[in-house]
């Protein structure tokens, strides 16, 4: 992969106020760990050699999911101009877990950082037409000043974090 989206990817978390945390499949146990506040929800990833730990509830009931301090998903691509990831449904429904706790981690493969809301289009058109719903989702917390002051954290996370799989 060029480095070019990448590091377009990356600057525009920085700007957005979210930290990149970069591994490798051998490192992500422990790179994951301190990113994990307790409880923590997640959705099963789909990288070869990647794993949650034991300690993150791949199956919560809506009572667990609304009292996770953390929760973990793969994000099916990265929007590198925009900062954004796709986070795709399924019929498992897991998609709700970006959204319910108060800290979001998203895991990324590099290969699958595409470099514009143009090459976003064209694949979200594809896995549209292939039956996947898909969810854009800003990857800054959450914000609205409806009523005066910017809120964060209102409908949404109010933190996230997004760690992205080199070589993966």
């Amino acid at each position: 992969m060029s480095a070019e989206p990448i590091a377009t990817f990356e600057s525009a978390l920085d700007e957005l106020g979210v930290d990149l945390v970069r591994t490798t499949t051998d490192e992500f146990a422990s790179t994951l760990e301190p990113l994990l506040d307790a409880p923590a929800v997640g959705s099963p990833l789909p990288f070869t050699g990647v794993s949650l730990p034991e300690n993150v509830d791949t199956d919560p009931t809506v009572a667990e999911l609304d009292a996770a301090a953390t929760g973990v998903t793969a994000a099916g691509y990265g929007i590198a101009d925009y900062g954004s990831v796709v986070v795709q449904g399924g019929a498992d429904g897991a998609e709700p877990v970006s959204l319910y706790a108060d800290e979001h981690v998203a895991v990324v493969a590099e290969s699958d950082v595409l470099p514009d809301m143009d090459a976003a289009f064209d694949r979200i058109a594809a896995d549209v037409g292939n039956g996947t719903s898909q969810s854009i989702i800003a990857t800054g917390p959450s914000a609205t000043a409806d009523m005066g002051a910017l809120v964060e954290g209102a409908h949404g996370p109010m933190a996230v974090t997004v760690v992205l799989l080199e070589g993966a």
